[in-house]
């Protein structure tokens, strides 16, 4: 049955490989993200009756509040929520950090995130849908000083709290915690690394679950010393 998914930081990378894959699979998306070019484009590219774009700083409640109204407006309702956005360190460690940068990562990786989840939690409830947070590797281990890292232990640790406070309700949740994944990501290339189609697949492997079926968590890694074909 065909499902309609909002998808944050949808203009590029993992969330514009979640949103490729879903439409191919014949469900609805709605994209948000501050890149305004980026998302028509990606909108285009998918097709009008497919897909909406929806211009959206996620740190700004009243925007996101918006963006909700926007995308059950058109598409009538929401069945998958995927809290996708997030912000990477501009140094290694906490010494050598930027406090800018420390708040823009709090700011995206985890305010934002509780608040995607608060506005989807009545909308779920409803569809008795998914509710997806974007972890990493990095919420699986120390990393030293890392407050990029604490920001995905955050994550991993929210995932669980909001299952005890969801499950009740028919919501399953599940957080998405990949290696290093080639995206704009990084400044150079990472042939090592996994594509975003690879983090494509384990969405639609929870779009697909069966109502009485939840993943808690999904890790995904590069193979060491394998290369991509």
């Amino acid at each position: 049955m065909p499902k309609n998914i909002l998808i944050t930081g949808g203009s590029s990378g993992i969330g514009a490989a979640c949103a490729q894959a879903a439409v191919s699979a014949g469900h609805k998306v709605a994209l948000a993200a501050r890149s305004s070019e980026k998302l028509q484009a990606l909108a285009g590219q998918l097709g009008s009756d497919s897909a909406i774009a929806i211009n959206c700083d996620v740190t700004d409640p009243q925007q996101q509040a918006e963006m909700f109204d926007r995308a059950v407006d058109v598409l009538g309702g929401l069945d998958v929520v995927f809290a996708n956005a997030g912000l990477g360190a501009s140094a290694v460690g906490t010494e050598n950090g930027d406090i800018d940068n420390f708040q823009q990562m709090i700011m995206v990786n985890n305010f934002a995130v509780t608040v995607t989840c608060k506005y989807a939690i009545p909308h779920l409830k409803k569809s008795r849908g998914n509710l997806v947070l974007i972890g990493s590797q990095a919420g699986h281990v120390a990393l030293s000083g890392s407050v990029y890292s604490a920001t995905k232990w955050f994550i991993r640790g929210y995932a669980k709290n909001l299952t005890n406070e969801l499950a009740p309700h028919g919501i399953r949740v599940t957080s998405i915690d990949p290696g290093m994944v080639e995206t704009p990501f990084f400044d150079s290339p990472q042939p090592q690394a996994l594509r975003t189609d690879d983090i494509a697949q384990a969405f639609m492997y929870i779009v697909k679950l069966p109502v009485h079926a939840r993943i808690a968590e999904i890790e995904i890694n590069p193979m060491v010393g394998a290369h991509p074909a």
